[in-house]
Order: structure tokens, then sequence, then C-alpha cells
């Protein structure tokens, strides 16, 4: 089993940065694929980036590419989310997901572990 927290989320207004983060336990962290997904109210979750086990390989949906930006620590565990430039339609709960692979999936049923999801809100 794999648990995953996420942290960081909260309010920021359109044009301002924040990092989420996702601590991992339960397993070798380095064993793992991760991603973020986001779901907006009323809305199916989308993918919104991945990272390989090695953090060698990135992938983004085109709404977040050049402004959001995904990493890992395997030291510590931790994924991470900077995310730049925010835009109000980027106003989700933001989930972190991973999958025992070396298989950087991009879509959620591919992920077998999810975090609680942390809420991003971006103001006008």
């Amino acid at each position: 089993q794999v648990q995953l927290v996420e942290s960081g989320g909260g309010l920021v207004q359109a044009g301002g940065s924040l990092r989420l983060s996702c601590a991992a336990s339960g397993r070798t962290f380095s064993s793992l694929a991760m991603g973020w997904f986001r779901q907006a109210a009323g809305k199916e979750r989308e993918f919104v980036a991945a990272i390989s086990r090695s953090g060698g390989s990135t992938y983004y949906a085109d709404s977040v590419k050049g402004r959001f930006t995904i990493s890992r620590d395997n030291a510590k565990n931790t994924v991470y989310l900077q995310m730049n430039s925010l835009k109000p339609e980027d106003t989700a709960v933001y989930y972190c997901a991973a999958r025992t692979s070396a298989v950087v999936p991009m879509t959620r049923r591919a992920y077998d572990y999810w975090g609680q999801g942390t809420q991003v809100t971006v103001s006008s």
C-alpha cells in the first residue's frame, strides 16, 4: 500500500504562484511513477502532469504547459507541482497519484494510489 498526502493548496490571485507537495509512504518512492490530476466542481478529474521514477521524464497537459513544473525528490519521498501564472480556470481540487510502474501514465484509471486532494482557488 502507498499513502499519499498533499499539501500547499490555498487561495491565490490570478497571476500568482503556489507549490503543491505530495509526501508518499509505504513503498520505495523511487519505484513509483507519480502524477498530478485536478477536478473542478462539476467536471471530470483531468490529467495535469506526471513524472517518471527517476525524474528524468516529465509530461504535461497542454493547458498547463509552460506554467506548471512537476519535480520530485526521491530522498524526501516527495513530488512537487510548482504552479506559476495561475488563472481562475486552474481552480480545482488537486490530487496526487502513484503507480508502481516504469511506464508514466497520463490517464486516471492507470494510477493505483491517490491522495485526499488539496483545494486550489484562483481569484480574478
